[in-house]
């Protein structure tokens, strides 16, 4: 197989694991309601669903280990709880989510079945997928993902070339921060942690002639590529909700949006054509989570198979259960989790990219902890307790933005990286 049909398999692949139930629902509506500042809320957006994810991905590629050594220079402790924590949030929320939005979008509109066969069905599917481990990035990148952008393009370009370009007013009061928190419902930075050592097990196994740095370069590059892709596609799907700003009303949830645009820009065959278009982005993401859970499991149990299988299939049961939720209700329950563990895990991620001089485990162990303290308060809020921390937010830099970790983990970075300098020299 040549070089360039390497590298498209591999983006093509990472760009579908990524893109899933979240990526696909969240960025209609946030244009739709950002009107003419759609353009801050897709930045925004862009920095934690892109930016950061991708992030990720090299970090990977240059680690080319399991999610454990992400977090390892902190403490072998803390990596591993931060590992089980990272695999049971996406277990309960993000994969499930995705049979969810499957049944309200892709079944439902179809089929008069519940959505316990629906998720039965789907994570039955899942389970044969995941089993079949070595040929995952062959199967999703040559297959599913063309499917997926032939149908979000058919979506994007018949809105743009079909629409008055009219714009309403914005309904956020700071644009760009809220581009970011939607960002972080994508689940993005967490997919990065997960399906990054998805793509490195795929590329060990797919790929045994080539040494370190070629693996790292091709798992670069398609990390590269799938960015860019992501986020020609949220541009898209942001600007094409935000030129329906005069065709729904203002209360319409996310997926009836989602439907409306898909019918009024592909008209009759709409219903079939966003089906298959929810199904396989879905589907793909999910794919990715329960192998990723799944290969971690059986690290940590001697590379045991009978680890891998059990772990499998209490992901598609968990799956099954938690899928039940309407989609709505898994966003609202997501966001305490997210508000808690998305800022520590951009930090792991960026720490990790840098030079190793500049990433000791001192300054590991004082950022992320940093960054943890800090976020507490953003926690608490979102579990409704802003009352009893206002006290204290208000003194915190960007807190009104919900990013009060940001200043005291730059600052802490910096104070610490000259101490330690000044201490070897």
């Amino acid at each position: 197989m040549n070089h360039k049909k390497q590298l498209f398999i591999v983006a093509f692949a990472l760009f579908s694991l990524f893109f899933g139930a979240g990526n696909l629902i969240l960025p209609p509506q946030l244009g739709f309601k950002a009107g003419n500042s759609w353009g801050w809320v897709t930045l925004g957006f862009a920095l934690s669903a892109v930016i950061i994810p991708i992030f990720g991905i090299l970090a990977h590629a240059r680690l080319q280990g399991t999610l454990f050594d992400i977090a390892k220079k902190v403490s072998p402790a803390f990596s591993m709880v931060y590992c089980y924590l990272i695999y049971a949030i996406s277990l309960t929320l993000p994969a499930p989510r995705t049979a969810s939005v499957t049944h309200e979008m892709g079944i439902a509109p179809l089929l008069t079945t519940s959505s316990w066969w629906t998720s039965t069905t789907y994570f039955a599917l899942v389970f044969v997928f995941v089993i079949n481990r070595s040929r995952i990035m062959d199967i999703i990148g040559k297959f599913l993902t063309p499917g997926i952008l032939l149908i979000l393009i058919a979506i994007i370009s018949t809105t743009l070339f079909g629409t008055e370009f009219s714009f309403g007013p914005s309904s956020f009061p700071h644009p760009f921060s809220h581009g970011i928190l939607e960002g972080y419902q994508t689940f993005d930075a967490i997919g990065a942690v997960v399906v990054g050592g998805v793509i490195i097990i795929s590329v060990n196994l797919e790929h045994k002639q080539m040494d370190y740095l070629q693996k790292r370069k091709l798992i670069g590059n398609a990390g590269i590529l799938a960015g860019l892709g992501l986020f020609l596609v949220y541009a898209g799907l942001i600007l094409t909700g935000a030129l329906m700003h005069g065709a729904f009303t203002s209360d319409i949830s996310r997926t009836e949006l989602l439907s409306g645009i898909s019918m009024n820009t592909l008209g009759n065959t709409a219903t079939l054509f966003l089906s298959v278009l929810v199904s396989l982005a879905c589907f793909t993401t999910a794919v990715g989570i329960v192998t990723g859970a799944a290969d971690f499991i059986k690290g940590q149990f001697g590379n045991s198979h009978s680890a891998y299988m059990i772990t499998v299939a209490l992901g598609c049961v968990l799956g099954i259960l938690m899928g039940q939720f309407d989609v709505g209700y898994i966003i609202a329950v997501a966001l305490p989790a997210l508000m808690f563990i998305y800022p520590v895990t951009i930090v792991l991620i960026l720490l990790n990219l840098l030079p190793e001089k500049f990433a000791s485990k001192r300054v590991f162990r004082w950022v992320v902890g940093m960054t943890l303290l800090f976020s507490v308060p953003d926690f608490l809020g979102s579990l409704g307790w802003g009352e009893e921390i206002i006290g204290i937010s208000k003194w915190i830099p960007l807190s009104q933005f919900h990013m009060g970790w940001v200043v005291p983990a730059v600052v802490t970075f910096i104070l610490i990286t000259v101490i330690s300098k000044e201490r070897s020299d």
